[in-house]
């Protein structure tokens, strides 16, 4: 979904984010200039400097653009299979034949949220974000319980346990080497679900 965003850039503005975003999958944060992004916007640094006054700047608002779409995706309908939407949910995060730009769009992020550790501006954004994703989570819990798809539990500690098991994961496949660890968890997980969410009578 991350890469359908830009695909249609409806301004100078947009066509700026979409390069930042590009730039920061290809090169991460750490080497990321308003030079590359201005190379691969194939425009003059000085328009992305009459936009933003600096990089972080810059960056923040791709990511703000990122979640104000993802929230109007997840947000959007009635969720009509909850088990069916779950699973889509962790295929999305833990598929085990993740191409390069997936992964080199999840490590960006991971970078990112170094930069919360002392950066506020950062903090703030990555506190909303995990509030937009835990939120969606929860709300498929919720839908899947009315369905008598899912047996009665908490949704929002049910949310938080997947979403916090999500990040761990992203973390370590961004910053080690091999993913032969990701079928177990995948199956611990499953095991968790099928305990503690999914209503098998």
């Amino acid at each position: 979904m991350t890469i359908d965003v830009f695909e249609e850039p409806a301004d100078t503005r947009e066509e700026i984010l979409a390069a930042t975003y590009r730039s920061l999958r290809d090169h991460g944060y750490a080497e990321l200039t308003i030079k590359k992004i201005g190379t691969e916007l194939e425009r003059s640094p000085s328009l992305i400097y009459h936009h933003y006054e600096d990089k972080d700047a810059l960056v923040l608002a791709c990511l703000e653009y990122l979640l104000e779409y993802f929230e109007g995706e997840l947000s959007d309908g009635k969720i009509d299979d909850p088990p069916a939407r779950l699973e889509e949910v962790l295929e999305w995060w833990l598929a085990t034949d993740a191409d390069d730009e997936w992964m080199g769009f999840v490590t960006a992020m991971v970078e990112l949220r170094t930069q919360a550790i002392r950066d506020p501006a950062y903090r703030e954004h990555f506190t909303r974000s995990d509030r937009v994703f835990a939120d969606s989570i929860a709300a498929v819990i919720r839908a899947g319980i009315e369905t008598g798809d899912f047996q009665e539990c908490d949704p929002e500690a049910v949310a938080a346990t997947i979403q916090t098991t999500i990040l761990g994961t992203v973390l370590r496949r961004s910053s080690t080497d091999g993913d032969d660890w990701l079928d177990a968890v995948r199956d611990e997980l499953g095991m968790y679900l099928r305990t503690r969410v999914y209503d098998e009578k």
